[in-house]
């Protein structure tokens, strides 16, 4: 061991050699802060004020993006959208995707075709499906209007797109289909670890499906169940393309999810302050909801 001149001790090896580990990492760590943490930085401190384009200018404004917020009834209209979305979405995609996996997870013949024909919908860029299921509730050629009309369930085509309400469960519909596979691909993973041994012990001991399920199954899937809770709600809060795509946040404002919202008013509209804000309120709702998440369905031993 050596001295250099500030009294601080090294091996004797060559600079590159002591720092190889430093160099080698040193791109990722700028690639990270150019693509990653200067724009954070730079998108906080755009939420504190307001650009003037002509002077190109920026005023502080303080909180006023945040607290404009909460006085934008539209805002509020399509934070109600996004809760009614994100709740039956969620819910029903791990209800549907358990469910499936369950039964996908017993043995029969062509089981291994069943599962891979499950995931295509999933498998789908998101952009594809949206365009998709527009062809298939277009009121004009739609093949659900043709499919309900054969079934003698409608007299004549209807416009599902045309009402707020039904263009939002429109997409409720649309995105469950593409999102379900997920979920049970994940299940079956989980479910592939439980030893069939338990399953016997249950057995003999008189267990009954629903018992089983419930003492067995469930909480051994559990940490599964919770990760896709966590990101089918990040998922569902954040969905833009499918809105962008499928009805355009119409009609009436009645499919304006938050993403969409945000989008609109940051690059429609110019205002990329109040479009910063609300950005990082959405972001710090799903922070909270995970942890929330993490508190009420995670165990001391998880």
């Amino acid at each position: 061991m050596s001295k250099n001149q500030g009294g601080q001790r090294h091996d004797g090896r060559p600079f590159l050699d002591r720092h190889l580990p430093q160099l080698l990492i040193a791109p990722s760590i700028l690639i990270i802060l150019g693509v990653l943490i200067l724009p954070i930085l730079y998108s906080i401190y755009l939420s504190f004020h307001e650009i003037n384009f002509s002077s190109n200018t920026y005023q502080l404004v303080g909180l006023k993006n945040y607290i404009e917020m909460f006085q934008d009834t539209y805002y509020l209209k399509s934070i109600s959208l996004t809760v009614y979305f994100t709740v039956i979405t969620v819910f029903t995609e791990i209800f549907m995707g358990v469910g499936i996996a369950l039964v996908l997870n017993q043995k029969f013949k062509g089981r291994g075709f069943v599962r891979g024909i499950m995931i295509l919908p999933w498998a789908l860029p998101t952009v594809v499906n949206a365009v998709m299921w527009k062809w298939i509730f277009n009121a004009n050629y739609g093949v659900f209007n043709a499919l309900l009309l054969k079934l003698g369930l409608i007299d004549s085509y209807q416009v599902w797109l045309g009402t707020p309400l039904s263009a939002l469960n429109c997409m409720l519909f649309a995105n469950i289909w593409k999102e379900t596979p997920y979920v049970v691909l994940l299940t079956i993973a989980a479910l592939a670890n439980i030893s069939p041994d338990i399953y016997e012990a249950a057995r003999v001991d008189g267990s009954n499906v629903f018992h089983t399920f419930r003492t067995i199954t469930l909480p051994l899937i559990k940490p599964v169940v919770l990760i896709l809770a966590i990101t089918k709600t990040i998922w569902a809060l954040q969905t833009f393309d499918l809105v962008f795509i499928l009805t355009g946040g119409g009609p009436a404002s009645g499919t304006e999810l938050m993403t969409f919202f945000i989008h609109k008013n940051t690059f429609k509209f110019l205002k990329f302050g109040y479009g910063s804000a609300m950005s990082y309120m959405l972001s710090m709702v799903c922070f909270v909801l995970t942890f929330i998440y993490i508190k009420v369905f995670a165990s001391k031993e998880d």
